[in-house]
């Protein structure tokens, strides 16, 4: 049976999602039996053989934010196998889903907006989704244990306001990025 390109991609596990699968068809990186698909609405048969070719740092991660946090964790020399995260102006979850896959335990996204967290991430038991939250006005009380890293992307507000509130929400020597 046939089927779309971009729903075979996702249905394989080849990309998070269909508008990812069809980004990626876009840029020119998905191959099927070694010739390059030129549109997302192509359809191939099932068993058809499916390649990305080269390194699609775009289908990594459900928002490109995960690259630039994984970046900064290799810059800044942090593992965040086994932590507790806080990620502010989460969004679509790019930093989110950069730090499940580097081993957080758990991550707590706030986002000032609602229904941006990726489906996926919103469903998976290790993130807590906190939408339409001010940051400025997060309290210690609101979380069941301190965080051991906060990371933060923010556009709406600056840094400066949000780092007063944060600082009571890690532990000691707790870490920002």
């Amino acid at each position: 049976m046939k089927e779309r390109i971009d729903k075979l991609l996702t249905d394989r596990g080849l990309a998070p999602s269909r508008t990812k699968a069809q980004a990626m068809v876009m840029a020119g990186v998905v191959l099927v039996n070694d010739f390059r698909v030129e549109k997302p609405s192509q359809t191939f048969e099932s068993d058809s053989n499916i390649r990305i070719k080269g390194d699609t740092p775009d289908s990594r991660y459900v928002g490109r934010g995960g690259l630039k946090l994984e970046r900064a964790l290799y810059a800044f020399n942090i593992d965040p196998q086994g932590l507790t995260c806080l990620d502010i102006g989460s969004s679509t979850g790019g930093f989110t889903d950069c730090l499940l896959q580097h081993g957080a335990a758990h991550v707590t996204a706030i986002d000032s907006g609602t229904n941006q967290l990726d489906w996926r991430l919103r469903s998976d038991p290790r993130v807590d989704v906190r939408e339409n939250t001010n940051a400025r006005e997060l309290l210690r009380e609101e979380f069941f244990s301190p965080f051991d890293l906060a990371v933060m992307d923010v556009s709406f507000i600056s840094v400066k306001k949000i780092l007063p509130v944060l600082m009571p929400l890690l532990i000691e020597n707790g870490r920002i990025i």
